[in-house]
């Protein structure tokens, strides 16, 4: 299986159920903890974790882009973002199924991105179907939140500290609990 493949077979959000697969995210997962373990054991500019990132994505990411490491994902390869995205420290990106981050957005501490569900027969626990997450422009997410597969949040929402986001967010809401719920909107 090549790179092209498998983004298509996710995008189509196709179960992730065979040997061939495995075997190929598995491949993957070493390749991307390389480059995390490279960006997260020693100090780097901003220049070159935005390299390192590149390197992790295969995508060019734009000057505006900051992170503070550590990073962790178990893929790299389906994460994109756009314009002044800012990353915080000890976040983690299960990106198989899809990463977006529109321009602006802000991400919290320890927020974490999961585009992969398991099935819910026990005799099929292990296969994974995977499904985008979505952040649309100058989104927030804040410190210690989870964003479950399928989400799109639009923009100019914001996500409360500590929340776990299981629907999509409607622009320019404030959604926190758990589950996540509209507790305000911005005017």
């Amino acid at each position: 299986m090549i790179l092209a493949e498998f983004l298509e077979h996710v995008k189509a959000r196709r179960p992730l159920d065979t040997e061939e697969i495995q075997l190929f995210m598995n491949e993957m997962s070493e390749k991307a903890r390389r480059v995390t373990t490279e960006m997260n054991n020693m100090y780097h500019t901003q220049d070159e974790l935005r390299k390192l990132f590149s390197r992790l994505t295969l995508k060019p990411v734009e000057p505006t882009f900051r992170m503070f490491p550590p990073f962790y994902t178990d893929f790299g390869k389906n994460i994109t973002v756009g314009k002044n995205v800012f990353i915080n420290a000890c976040c983690h990106f299960q990106d198989h199924g899809g990463i977006t981050l529109g321009d602006g957005c802000l991400i919290g501490h320890n927020v974490v991105f999961a585009t992969l569900n398991h099935d819910k027969n026990p005799a099929n626990r292990a296969h994974m179907t995977p499904a985008p997450i979505v952040l649309g422009r100058n989104v927030w997410v804040g410190s210690n939140s989870t964003i479950l597969p399928g989400v799109t949040i639009g923009d100019g929402a914001i996500v409360a500290a500590g929340a776990v986001v299981t629907k999509d967010v409607p622009a320019n809401t404030i959604v926190g609990g758990v589950p996540a719920k509209v507790i305000n909107t911005i005017e």
